[in-house]
């Protein structure tokens, strides 16, 4: 076992630079480069005006040469100006050059500075990170639970009304997209004029005008079940279909097997066979769908927090890419491409655990 977490890890390792490479030289096209120039300086700048912008800030340097300054295992770029005055990407306001490290890359837990928000990337990316993380935790919370209860119990009697039902419901929340689900609970439970919320309050069954809330930017500081529910409920739902699916198809699989119908010629009750002899094992191709989400929730919950104006690591991606933020895009693709790997890692080791009849040689 730990020789093939070392492999993974090294494989894990590699396949990061290799996506981190490719990331990088996109942003650092030339295009780009003169946008970021013309963004930061004029934009009626002329091309020889760009072109000694970007030499000043060391983008005019190769792109392997950039990279391993940027992870931190080659000397950052320094340019002096004519009147002695020495600047570069170690070098921070109001810091001397003599003091100033010569290496400060990723390695070094530096990240740049972003060009829009006018603040340290690291930062950034940290308070982002941990609004998502919140959102992510309510999901998994109400998803993950719901759908291998509904997976489990449409598998335990495969062609049966429960399991066409279940299944039909499952189907259906799938292919349902999150702006299209986000939008129907706005309207029919955060609405003031249509929906259930003045029919309540008609009612006396509740206080305000509205049972939700149809935005979630208050939760970003002080989350409540009136504004957070409904982002949960959207993500959830959408996550949930699949998850309740494969588990379904598990369960089934499960119930079929020989020494399910062995337990069953031998008088063992249908709820020992399902909770001791079948639940064990149509639990393990879950997992492994349940590990996927994780990254699936980090980058693609964007629609939902643009929709319920909720300023989490989506809305900062689409911000980074949407003005051209390059020190910021970067950082938000090295924090997905290790989410990303690590629940790999975390979904290959926790398969052979469940799966006894897997051995590692």
């Amino acid at each position: 076992m730990g020789l093939f977490i070392l492999r993974r890890v090294g494989v894990m390792i590699l396949t990061a630079l290799c996506l981190t490479f490719i990331v990088f030289f996109m942003t650092n096209l030339y295009p780009n480069l003169e946008k970021l120039a013309k963004t930061q300086g004029n934009f009626r700048m002329s091309d020889e005006a760009v072109a000694s912008w970007l030499e000043r800030g060391g983008y005019l340097q190769s792109t392997p040469r950039k990279y391993a300054e940027w992870i931190g295992v080659a000397p950052s770029y320094r340019h002096t100006a004519e009147d002695g005055t020495v600047t570069g990407r170690c070098i921070e306001p109001g810091m001397e050059a003599a003091d100033a490290p010569n290496f400060c890359g990723i390695l070094q837990g530096y990240w740049g500075y972003s060009t829009v928000f006018k603040d340290s990337v690291g930062k950034i990316v940290g308070t982002r990170l941990a609004l998502t993380g919140k959102l992510m935790l309510w999901v998994m919370l109400l998803m993950i639970p719901s759908a291998l209860i509904l997976g489990v119990l449409a598998g335990m009697k495969e062609g049966s009304k429960t399991d066409r039902t279940l299944s039909t419901f499952a189907i259906t929340t799938t292919a349902t997209p999150e702006y299209v689900s986000g939008v129907i609970f706005i309207a029919l439970l955060a609405s003031s004029k249509f929906g259930l919320s003045p029919i309540l309050y008609e009612w006396g069954w509740i206080e305000s005008k509205t049972l939700f809330k149809g935005t979630a930017t208050s939760a970003m500081k002080e989350a409540n079940f009136s504004n957070f529910f409904l982002p949960v409920l959207t993500i959830a739902l959408y996550g949930m279909g699949y998850i309740a699916r494969m588990t379904r198809a598990s369960m089934a699989e499960v119930m079929t097997a020989q020494y399910i119908r062995t337990a069953r010629l031998k008088g063992v009750t249908f709820p020992n066979i399902v909770m001791k002899h079948a639940l064990r094992n149509a639990l393990i191709a879950p997992f492994t769908v349940i590990m996927l989400q994780f990254p699936w929730l980090l980058n693609g919950v964007v629609i939902v927090e643009t929709l319920f104006n909720y300023k989490g690591f989506g809305w900062v991606l689409v911000q980074a890419a949407g003005n051209n933020d390059i020190q910021l895009l970067l950082a938000v693709s090295v924090v997905s491409v290790v989410v990303v790997l690590v629940t790999q890692l975390i979904s290959d080791i926790g398969y052979v655990y469940l799966n006894p009849r897997i051995r590692i040689s």
